[in-house]
């Protein structure tokens, strides 16, 4: 049976309510009692309440703030007879306050109350509100009976005072089923029509905001509030705003309602391509630095994101807020533009000039320029050069080949280097440190040409040949076909080989030694001696034969 189909005149809650308190009239009657007897050291007074009897009080409950009495010896008390010779003060207020309440009760008026169950019976419950006593029947409670009911607070509208029998009845079940047929109510409106309508922020929350919709509450999750994507709602709303919201979706089972307010406005990506594109500039303002990028706002609820590369030209951004700061306008250009995911790239430092052009401009291949080192790497070096990064390259460092960037350098350090390589397009400049010093190669140049005797040391075998050292980290190859008439197989490393240069090739520092070579360059020198020395007469076999009797 449903709660309007009953007549609550029919069902005597009033009776109901006296089994609860399981009382006598006289236990309900107020009685004007009065103070005889004061004990401390127990903690009660003794109160005459008429008869020639006496009963017991709490001195507890005539107690102020201060710990103080409120009465005293021969003063007047209006107590509750509790029965077993004891009486309550605060329970006599109670029943005043009560019956001050049931006097002003005016049927017409709606009386919404929230309380605590204090008490129960096989007949419903006694809810505490605000220090009266009402009365709220099983039947009207809503309450489970696997739930426990005494703290319990609840919220119920009053059906019925008696006013001959002092009792106020209360309906949980009442309010609850008038809450739910104006939930559905709303719902259903919301859904049928399917428009916009207007809500006020009542709450708002890390994960989103409640707004109220004609009495009902809904939830606006945080990626349903702009176009841009998830927002924080506290960035762009306050508790008591106005917006506009459409129904997504209801829970009738637990009652959700979910609110959507960027669908409930114009949406920029519908026709992007006539409001942003690749290579616009547009003006933004920060609105959220991170360490890996920046947001921007562009306006008309869209949001791009500006990373960390695309800020300056300097590579050694630590981090955004070095250069930005929220809420700063900039000028920057739009570089991708994705539909599919709704997403917008820009670059600040594209409107910037490039430093490599500048730089380019300034400086040529050959010049010679002072830096200092930024970082140090296993490959080399990086040398700041006015606005530029230049790469230092082991094999750049120094002739002597066991020399490297970390060997030999740090961070600050000041460098004199040459510009080898200028790549504009790929925005690299190549440094050189050992160009500025004198080559080995060059150095034995100045000293040896092709033909010149040399001694090396073996260093290595390759199918193809031997290296020598030649010394001053100089090597050089003797080809198999230069050996002879040396053997390949019976040349071993840390043997010592004379030879005479064959190749010299100082730019690409390449030296070729000839053994063969050699044999044949001391044959022609002796014959050169001794066609200075022979005279006519001699024949050229008895001319070889007294220079090798020497």
């Amino acid at each position: 049976m449903k709660l309007e189909d009953i007549e609550v005149e029919d069902v005597d809650f009033g009776a109901m309510l006296e089994e609860s308190l399981k009382k006598s009239e006289s236990k309900n009657d107020l009685i004007a009692g009065m103070v005889v007897k004061i004990d401390e050291k127990d903690n009660i007074a003794v109160i005459d309440i008429g008869g020639g009897k006496d009963a017991l009080l709490d001195l507890s409950e005539i107690r102020n703030e201060e710990g103080g009495l409120l009465f005293g010896i021969n003063d007047k008390i209006y107590v509750l007879n509790l029965g077993r010779g004891r009486v309550s003060h605060t329970a006599a207020q109670g029943k005043v306050a009560l019956n001050e309440f049931i006097a002003e009760y005016t049927p017409e008026k709606e009386y919404i109350v929230e309380g605590q169950i204090i008490s129960k019976n096989k007949g419903g419950y006694v809810v505490d509100v605000d220090g009266l006593e009402f009365f709220m029947p099983k039947t009207l409670s809503y309450l489970s009976p696997k739930v426990e009911p005494i703290g319990k607070k609840v919220k119920a509208v009053i059906v019925k005072v008696d006013k001959e029998k002092n009792s106020v009845i209360l309906s949980r079940k009442e309010l609850i089923e008038r809450e739910k047929a104006k939930t559905d109510e709303i719902v259903t409106a919301l859904f049928e029509n399917k428009d916009p309508v207007v809500g006020i922020v009542k709450k708002i929350t890390s994960y989103g905001m409640f707004v109220d919709v004609g009495g009902m509450d809904g939830l606006v999750h945080y990626s349903q509030i702009s176009h841009k994507g998830p927002v924080n709602p506290s960035k762009y709303f306050s508790e008591g705003d106005e917006v506009n919201v459409i129904p997504l979706d209801y829970d009738k089972k637990k009652g959700y309602l979910s609110l959507s307010i960027k669908d409930a406005s114009y949406d920029p990506w519908a026709d992007i391509d006539s409001v942003i594109g690749v290579g616009d500039t547009v003006t933004a303002v920060v609105s959220n630095i991170e360490q890996y990028g920046v947001f921007v706002d562009l306006g008309e609820d869209l949001e791009a994101f500006l990373h960390v590369s695309e800020i300056s030209w300097d590579k050694n951004v630590k981090h955004p807020k070095d250069y930005l700061e929220n809420n700063q306008e900039i000028n920057v250009e739009v570089i991708e533009v994705d539909k599919v995911t709704k997403r917008l790239r820009v670059s600040l430092k594209k409107l910037t000039p490039k430093p490599m052009d500048a730089f380019a401009s300034e400086h040529k291949v050959g010049d010679v320029v002072t830096g200092n080192v930024t970082s140090v790497t296993d490959f080399g070096a990086f040398v700041k050069i006015g606005i530029i990064e230049g790469l230092l390259h082991n094999q750049e460092m120094a002739w002597d080949k066991s020399k490297t960037a970390k060997s030999e350098l740090k961070i600050s350090d000041v460098v004199s280097v040459k510009i080898i390589k200028i790549d504009k397009d790929a925005g690299k400049v190549s440094l050189s440190k050992k160009a500025l010093e004198e080559s080995p190669m060059s150095a034995f140049a100045k000293t040896h040409r092709n033909g010149s005797i040399v001694t090396g040391i073996v260093k290595d075998k390759k199918d193809f040949g031997i290296f020598i050292s030649l010394g001053n980290d100089i090597d050089a190859l003797i080809r198999n076909e230069d050996l002879l008439p040396l053997k390949f197989e019976e040349i071993e490393k840390g043997q010592e080989i004379r030879g005479v240069v064959s190749f010299l090739d100082v730019k690409n520092e390449k030296i070729r030694v000839s053994v063969k070579r050699l044999e044949r360059q001391e044959e022609r020198a002796v014959l050169d001696k001794i066609n200075m020395e022979q005279d006519d007469s001699m024949t050229l076999g008895d001319a070889f034969a007294d220079h090798f009797k020497r």
